[in-house]
């Protein structure tokens, strides 16, 4: 029988230009382009960079390519080289005193690098077929994007399949006089880091806690290392206004919450690192009804990243609730398109995500937080096992291993999976990747223990771990 009704079509009109459009050019938005090009499907990215409110602006990649985890590891390394120096006197090196930075010759030969991966993604776009467009996107119907170019020239495209990949911009508190004009972002405590490393004065103002997010007994151990390492904290404070002086150095003024009195100080740069919030704007969401957290600003996705728009997606730093990390971004989004286009079911698997802050002493981790184990297992259900080691590397340099801390935290019943892993001292990022794969695979407390460990290492000290934060008895490692 003949229906009486015509289904309608879910896309009336023309045949769409792409089957996948990607909105942002960063670590998530290209993994998922590339990876869909590679299905022989016709795609295009748009990537638009808004200059920060000092003017500054960037090329393809986004956040961690340009102003973000590689500049910000290149800086690290810079400040590591220096305590190398200092060390190296120790280890019988002449090192003639003293010895001087040029942030100039530094900075640019950053740049140099960075400007070099924006051209190898412009290469790559172009060697699998990506049609990449220099344009800012806004929705104008589900199916249609229009771009804008910076002289203003609009561009329609139309896309099967949308992907929201926009990430995030660093906040700036508004409400703070002088905040807007006279201040640059950047990332908080590893940027105070490096630049104490490299001599310069520098000082931190909290208003709580460090690290929010991560395990807190390891986020003190972090700042009491900086501090003992000439950072200086301005703790429970916060920042009223921001003037300029006539030397044109900075004048800031906050309260402290502890004394409730109001203080002052003067600086030569001030850097707000306040948080990111999810670069959505312009793109025009409520007229094709994707939905955002109200709260975050950020876009709800369920587990296959797709939003409240049945074929619009949305991956990275601008979805609710996932890790604002590069990997997770980019296994995310090559996931997201062997499901669209390579027969896949496989979803992305957000648990046990290792990762390491790049402070003077690195903090690695990877699990759940001893907070978190608490929170969700009791603290009668969990054993943690811990230990101060000293690095062989410090011993001869004579360098202060107070801060050197790892622990692991377990359930304690029958097999005492592993919960959680966490690592601070030299090269954390190395020490923890390789670990994170036995914990990804369920690894348990004995099978860390029959686990052998390099001689002589840092990261062997994990495999040795025996004495549980609950027997109280002191956790410092002896002998080699």
């Amino acid at each position: 029988p003949v229906p009486l009704l015509e289904p309608v079509p879910q896309n009336p009109g023309p045949q769409n230009e792409y089957d996948l459009l990607v909105i942002g050019g960063g670590s998530g938005g290209l993994a998922c382009a590339k990876e869909a090009a590679q299905f022989g499907r016709k795609v295009a990215v748009l990537d638009y960079v808004e200059p920060s409110p000092q003017g500054t602006k960037w090329g393809l990649g986004g956040t961690c390519v340009n102003v973000g985890c590689i500049p910000k590891k290149l800086m690290h390394q810079a400040a590591l080289l220096g305590s190398a120096l200092k060390d190296a006197q120790h280890y019988g090196w002449n090192i003639a005193q003293p010895v001087h930075h040029t942030w100039s010759l530094m900075a640019q030969a950053v740049q140099n690098y960075v400007k070099s991966l924006n051209w190898g993604h412009r290469v790559q776009l172009q060697d699998k077929k990506v049609k990449y467009f220099n344009m800012k996107g806004s929705f104008s119907d589900p199916y249609t994007i229009r771009g804008l170019t910076k002289a203003g020239k609009e561009t329609i495209i139309t896309a099967e399949n949308i992907v929201i990949a926009t990430g995030g911009r660093p906040k700036y508190p508004t409400h703070i006089a002088g905040a807007l004009e006279y201040g640059i972002t950047n990332v908080s405590l590893e940027c105070a880091g490096f630049l104490t490393g490299i001599g310069l004065d520098t000082t931190v103002m909290m208003r709580s806690i460090p690290l929010r997010g991560f395990d807190q007994q390891m986020a003190s151990l972090v700042t009491e290392h900086m501090e003992s390492y000439g950072t200086k904290f301005l703790k429970r404070c916060f920042p009223t206004k921001v003037e300029k002086l006539e030397s044109n150095r900075l004048q800031v003024t906050w309260k402290n919450t502890d004394l409730g009195t109001e203080e002052t100080d003067s600086f030569d740069t001030v850097m707000w690192a306040v948080g990111r919030a999810p670069d959505t704007e312009t793109l025009n969401l409520e007229t094709v009804g994707v939905k955002t957290n109200s709260e975050t600003g950020k876009i709800i996705v369920d587990a296959s990243e797709a939003t409240s728009v049945p074929h619009i997606y949305a991956i990275g730093d601008i979805t609710e609730g996932r890790p604002e990390l590069t990997p997770t971004a980019i296994a995310a989004g090559k996931l997201l398109a062997q499901r669209l286009f390579g027969e896949s079911s496989e979803l992305m698997d957000y648990d046990n995500v290792p990762t390491t802050v790049f402070t003077p002493l690195e903090y690695g981790c990877v699990g759940l937080s001893e907070e978190m184990a608490v929170r969700c297992y009791g603290s009668d259900n969990i054993e943690v096992y811990h230990a101060y080691y000293k690095p062989l590397e410090f011993t001869v340099a004579e360098r202060d291993a107070t801060q050197c801390y790892m622990k692991v935290v377990c359930l304690r019943e029958r097999e005492q999976r592993i919960l959680g892993l966490h690592f601070i001292g030299p090269n954390a990022g190395e020490v923890i990747q390789g670990f994170a794969l036995g914990i990804k695979c369920g690894a348990t407390y004995p099978q860390l223990m029959k686990t052998i460990g390099i001689h002589p290492t840092c990261a062997e000290e994990i495999t040795k771990l025996h004495i549980t934060k609950r027997s109280g008895l002191d956790a410092t490692v002896t002998g080699c």
